[in-house]
């Protein structure tokens, strides 16, 4: 996932026949008709380029006061114009106006999302089913914006944001040429489908359950990825495997088919309780495949994090009783690997 915190600092989707009762019973839908919510992401872009064709000052006041934060971090941040304290970026904002890069982007970001229906409807489900597990929890403000390419989804103070330039399809005709950024195995994933469980993921891990720095072993590692990837399961619990985990259908066959020898590997290895980030990172992040692993490069990517969700979902397959709260609080890996005597075959 492509996102960036603004309050902080800058970071950064077929199971077999045998596995599908397991999977209904994980995948259980809760009954959320009950609650009460109503998801609208507000077009930023639109009311944005309003300043281009309105007086700019006038609509510069609306901005801050419709957006708040998310308007400072996006004049400051994102378009890097200046502080919006002084009306001087206007002179910037001009310039974007009048070039032709903007002006196309906005073509084919209006092209591909006239609406957000389809999106207001699934960011209210997936809301409702957050609603249903944290109660408490306070559903931000959702915005949809031009990055420039930067990051497909923005945090910040009470807001999140969506970059629809990185969702526009894959076949778009501004992503070959950003691929220095966004290689092909990135922006095959850069569909509208995907808008929806990003915004989820951003918001669990960015928001809701940040990972903890002392967390330094793969195992740790593991499992708080496997936790993110179960939180997935039970708040898009219509939404693929693969879309979840970004990997192509065949990525999560071959994760599938491996799946034995990937935990043997991690066993022989003795890489569970390593700790030296760089020996490790290569399982963790995204890539086109794994270094080392299966032959003519056909490996998936970020084995560790379908590893830990396998680990996360045999323990709760094996402890019904444990709610997802209770799951997302507990810290100790060794316990959920222990008592998820996972043992792929």
């Amino acid at each position: 996932m492509i996102t960036t915190r603004y309050k902080a600092k800058q970071i950064y989707l077929f199971f077999f026949i045998g596995l599908i009762l397991t999977a209904c019973g994980r995948n259980k839908k809760v009954d959320v008709s009950n609650i009460n919510l109503d998801v609208t992401i507000e077009r930023f872009d639109h009311d944005f380029d309003a300043m281009r064709t309105g007086r700019m000052n006038q609509q510069a006041v609306f901005l801050h006061n419709k957006y708040g934060a998310f308007y400072q971090d996006f004049i400051e941040r994102v378009l890097q114009a200046g502080s919006t304290r002084d009306t001087a970026y206007f002179k910037t904002l001009h310039e974007v106006f009048k070039g032709k890069a903007y002006n196309d982007l906005k073509h084919d970001v209006e092209a591909v999302y006239p609406n957000m229906d389809k999106q207001n409807a699934e960011l209210t489900e997936a809301f409702k089913y957050i609603k249903y597990y944290y109660p408490k929890k306070r559903i931000p403000k959702v915005y949809a914006y031009l990055s420039g390419f930067q990051a497909q989804t923005s945090i910040g103070d009470g807001y999140f944001a969506i970059g629809l330039d990185l969702f526009l399809g894959a076949n778009s005709r501004f992503y070959p040429s950003i691929t220095s950024a966004f290689p092909h195995y990135l922006s095959r994933h850069f569909t509208p489908d995907n808008i929806t469980p990003r915004v989820v993921e951003g918001i669990a891990r960015e928001d809701m359950f940040p990972e903890d720095d002392n967390d330094k072993s793969l195992l740790s590692k593991m499992v708080y990825n496997g936790k993110i990837m179960y939180f997935m399961d039970r708040i898009l619990p219509d939404v693929g495997d693969t879309t979840k985990i970004s990997y192509t259908a065949t990525q999560l066959k071959w994760c599938n088919d491996f799946e034995s020898k990937i935990w043997g590997y991690f066993l022989e290895e003795n890489l569970l309780y390593e700790t030296d980030y760089p020996k490790i990172q290569k399982y963790l992040t995204e890539a086109p495949f794994t270094p080392g692993l299966g032959e003519r490069n056909e490996s998936a990517p970020k084995l560790a994090v379908y590893t830990g969700w396998q680990i996360v979902r045999a323990y709760m397959d094996k402890h019904p009783e444990v709610t997802l709260p209770q799951l997302m609080a507990d810290k100790d890996a060794q316990k959920i690997l222990n008592q998820s005597k996972y043992k792929p075959k």
